[in-house]
């Protein structure tokens, strides 16, 4: 039998005992991995171990999947979103231990949100239609859409339960059984939310949670014979090796929700104030830990100086310390190897020639904290520009023109989301629609929507999440044919 995971939580934000199971969620029920293992969860915040859970391999997803297989076509509830209600402040403790965020916006951004999202595809539900198609009067033509079966889902460590309801809860509406690997990093709320499962109404082998690696449990998942569809939230590069494992084996679809190096664009004519405070919840939210941060802000020349002052003001000012104190913005980033990952950027950029004009230092000796970063005298070719850092790091830089904006917005490969900062409406739509990205921010910047599709264009993904749209990601589309009139 797994053991057990006790902690007793006497913060000033939460207080509390949780207890979680460690083993692996198969078929029902909380095993052992068939080849031992274990992966050891760090506090970000202090750099010791939390705690120890079980590690999958390929045996174990094979396990999995043909649990699933079994369970694929029986009826279950979606209840979860009460469940997961009643217990959201164990929730949010447990993101914010391993992840290190700040207790208050895993309670009230990431984990409302994720209930939101299952409240939501649970009204779906009954509502996944076909249509009727006129032919002609010898024919009924209509269409079904059909689950796909069992489905794989990989999600990543920035906003482990809300990923969680991302991938679970549209794939659910429509029918399938699924197979879930946690990150490594994050995996103590994805293994509370194992314990609601049975209590939910849901027959063994509909949920099944997989701990482990990318290189042996993802790896398996997306190679595996009788997972028909895969679905992915990390980093470019992995999606490339999920989507090569998946065309090699079955060919099963892929859905991708990939990186981002999302352009703010901010017009003379802009409200100063409102697109200062938005430039910095778009770059500094979730430690800048977010796929669509705003990273590459350009300001138009006329409000450069004030911007960048008022800015690094703001910036300054911001509250880094422990997850559960109350007036915590930013914590420790998720582990030593991304913190590691984000220092060697800002060493880059200083390498490069750029202006470390606020910032760039690790904050004390203890945890993996950075201080928030901001970079001046940018260039297009610099890799702080470039690529993905996935921390509190801001490239500030100057524009002329619209048409110049533009251009520089649009180089990148990357395409996930854009905001834009002005008071001209017509500039507004028209550069909106110009920028080469899945979501356009006008005047305000990381604000999704459960109703509205969430996903990239070029390298940041293939599908859309949120909304109906991700309905279509787990449903395949079936013509009906039926001859009322035909005679050969």
């Amino acid at each position: 039998m797994p053991s057990t995971f006790t902690k007793t939580f006497d913060t000033p934000t939460y207080k509390g005992t949780v207890t979680i199971p460690l083993g692996l969620y198969i078929n029902g029920e909380f095993v052992d991995p068939v080849e031992g293992g274990t992966i050891d969860v760090v506090n970000p915040a202090t750099g010791e171990v939390i705690t120890s859970i079980a590690a999958g391999t390929k045996t174990d997803i094979d396990i999995a999947a043909k649990a699933a297989k079994k369970a694929y076509k029986t009826s279950w509830g979606l209840k979860l979103a009460v469940l997961m209600e009643e217990h959201i402040a164990e929730f949010a403790a447990l993101d914010a231990l391993a992840n290190g965020k700040a207790y208050n916006t895993a309670y009230g951004r990431d984990n409302k949100g994720a209930i939101a999202v299952m409240q939501y595809y649970a009204g779906w539900a009954d509502k996944i239609n076909g249509k009727t198609i006129e032919t002609n009067e010898n024919k009924l033509a209509y269409t079904r859409h059909e689950p796909i079966g069992v489905v794989g889902q990989i999600i990543p460590w920035n906003v482990p339960m809300f990923s969680l309801s991302l991938k679970i809860a549209p794939a659910l509406a429509t029918g399938n059984t699924i197979i879930l690997k946690p990150s490594e990093l994050t995996p103590l709320s994805a293994l509370l939310f194992c314990t609601l499962i049975e209590k939910a109404g849901f027959p063994p082998g509909v949920i099944n949670i997989v701990n482990g690696y990318g290189p042996t449990a993802g790896q398996a998942i997306s190679e595996h014979p009788l997972i028909e569809k895969v679905a992915f939230t990390g980093s470019t590069l992995t999606g490339r090796k999920i989507m090569e494992a998946a065309a090699k084996s079955n060919l099963k679809p892929v859905t991708l929700e990939l990186g981002g190096k999302s352009p703010n664009v901010i017009f003379d004519d802009a409200d100063l104030e409102q697109a200062v405070k938005w430039a910095i919840h778009g770059i500094y939210f979730n430690h800048g830990q977010n796929c669509s941060a705003g990273s590459r802000i350009f300001v138009q020349e006329g409000i450069y100086d004030k911007f960048l002052e008022q800015f690094t003001e703001q910036a300054r000012a911001i509250k880094v310390g422990d997850p559960f104190s109350p007036d915590t913005y930013q914590g420790p980033q998720v582990s030593k190897t991304q913190f590691e990952r984000i220092m060697g950027y800002i060493t880059s950029g200083k390498n490069d020639g750029a202006t470390v004009h606020l910032g760039g230092k690790q904050i004390g000796q203890v945890g993996y904290f950075i201080e928030p970063t901001i970079f001046t005298e940018c260039q297009p070719d610099m890799k702080i520009v470039r690529e993905e850092i996935f921390g509190p790091v801001a490239c500030v830089m100057k524009f002329k023109t619209e048409d110049e904006v533009v251009e520089q917005a649009n180089d990148t490969s990357y395409g996930l989301a854009a905001s834009v900062f002005t008071k001209d409406i017509d500039r507004a739509i028209r550069v909106a629609h110009a920028l080469e990205a899945g979501t356009a921010w006008i005047n305000c910047a990381n604000q999704t929507e459960i109703s509205m599709p969430f996903g990239g264009f070029k390298q940041s993904g293939i599908g859309s999440e949120l909304s109906e749209y991700a309905l279509k990601n787990y449903t395949n589309v079936k013509a009906v044919h039926v001859n009322i009139g035909i005679r050969l």
